[in-house]
């Protein structure tokens, strides 16, 4: 029988953990146990706010929606209405974007939605 020595494993281990928490502060960065807890409080967060990202994203195009809907003299709820009932099928991504650099286009969309 040989002894299986895991002395060359756990340094690895403890090495490549050390190497994920580069930039983080004070003991989180050089001790391991600290930095175990760190990382993995970071990756929690950074996977949860990959899915925030995205609500906050959609909120900020309806706003942006909502705004130039407001002084073409309609409502953000209305302009969508109109856009379903039409089967105009523009996501809220593309219809910011078209807001923000052609206000022109956007009253054309704004106007077929309201028919």
């Amino acid at each position: 029988m040989v002894r299986v020595k895991r002395g060359v494993a756990a340094h690895k281990r403890r090495k490549n953990t050390l190497k994920h928490t580069k930039g983080f502060r004070w003991s989180r960065k050089s001790k391991f146990t600290e930095a175990n807890q760190a990382l993995m409080k970071a990756w929690s967060y950074a996977y949860r706010d990959r899915k925030v990202r995205k609500r906050e994203k959609r909120a900020l195009w309806q706003v942006q929606i909502n705004a130039i809907c407001r002084e073409n003299g309609t409502t953000y709820s209305k302009f969508i209405a109109g856009l379903k009932k039409n089967l105009i099928e523009l996501d809220r991504k593309v219809l910011a974007v078209i807001a923000q650099k052609n206000p022109e286009v956007f009253a054309k969309i704004l106007e077929a939605a309201n028919k």
